[in-house]
């Protein structure tokens, strides 16, 4: 499995950005994505999740009411996360990982390269 994120950028804060994560390669029937992010002189934060279906997802304290999980399977199964009211706090760089076993808890066994968000305020 290859991840591909791309969609990061400068925004001002309250602004929106939308990240995507393209994955290829070998795909699972339970396959799943994930969001994280690491800013600067920080750990790796789960940010959000969904399920390969998308019926389920879920979030980290950071993306509550702000930012939204979908994917589309037809389209090279990209997962988007669509980021709203964007704060300086947000800034890091936000990295898509997938789990292809639908593990409980997930296994990230593979991750993408990460795409720079920066929020000016």
């Amino acid at each position: 499995v290859q991840l591909q994120a791309s969609g990061g950028g400068l925004v001002q804060a309250g602004g929106s950005l939308r990240l995507s994560c393209v994955a290829s390669g070998r795909t699972y029937s339970r396959y799943q994505t994930a969001w994280f992010r690491q800013a600067p002189g920080k750990e790796r934060e789960f940010v959000a999740r969904i399920s390969w279906s998308g019926a389920s997802t879920d979030y980290g304290s950071p993306a509550q009411g702000r930012f939204t999980i979908s994917r589309d399977n037809n389209a090279e199964n990209t997962v988007y996360l669509q980021m709203n009211s964007l704060k300086a706090e947000d800034t890091a760089v936000y990295m898509c990982a997938a789990d292809p076993w639908g593990s409980s808890p997930p296994r990230y066994d593979y991750w993408g390269q990460g795409t720079l968000v920066t929020v000016s305020s």
